[in-house]
């Protein structure tokens, strides 16, 4: 009587399925490694991209007073040793730039709430805060 083989003959089928287990183990290390190094990268570039930015600013609000003026309002937050300098647009209804300038805040305080008067070449429907950065740091 001869017995049936308990298996596939060696080497006929690909990989034996005992190596499966340590390049499963491979594959989990190296992709925790890289993940661990993802997260730590986006954390550094979301806090030196924080920290760099010692002056904020949020546009609340505006209203369009006539064909020449909108009156904008800006929230500014700001170290109080620190010139802050915040750039407004204006654009009219096609999208096309009506109006932009360059306003400082040089006041004492840390937090302000300011209405600022964009003059603009043509009625404008919208005002977009470009950003604020400190003074002699403008893009």
């Amino acid at each position: 009587m001869t017995t049936a083989p308990t298996g596939p003959p060696a080497g006929r089928y690909g990989r034996d399925a005992s190596d499966d287990g340590a390049r499963d183990r491979r594959l989990k290390v190296v992709g925790l490694v890289l993940g661990v190094a993802l997260v730590g990268f986006v954390a550094w570039a979301g806090f030196s991209y924080i920290g760099e930015q010692r002056v904020s600013g949020q546009l609340t609000g505006f209203e369009v007073i006539s064909d020449q003026e909108v009156d904008v309002h800006l929230a500014v937050r700001k170290p109080a040793d620190t010139e802050g300098v915040c750039t407004v647009r204006a654009q009219a209804e096609d999208g096309l730039e009506v109006g932009r300038a360059e306003f400082r805040f040089d006041q004492p305080d840390d937090s302000l709430h300011e209405a600022v008067t964009l003059r603009t070449t043509a009625r404008a429907t919208a005002a977009e805060l470009m950003g604020c950065s400190a003074a002699g740091q403008e893009e």
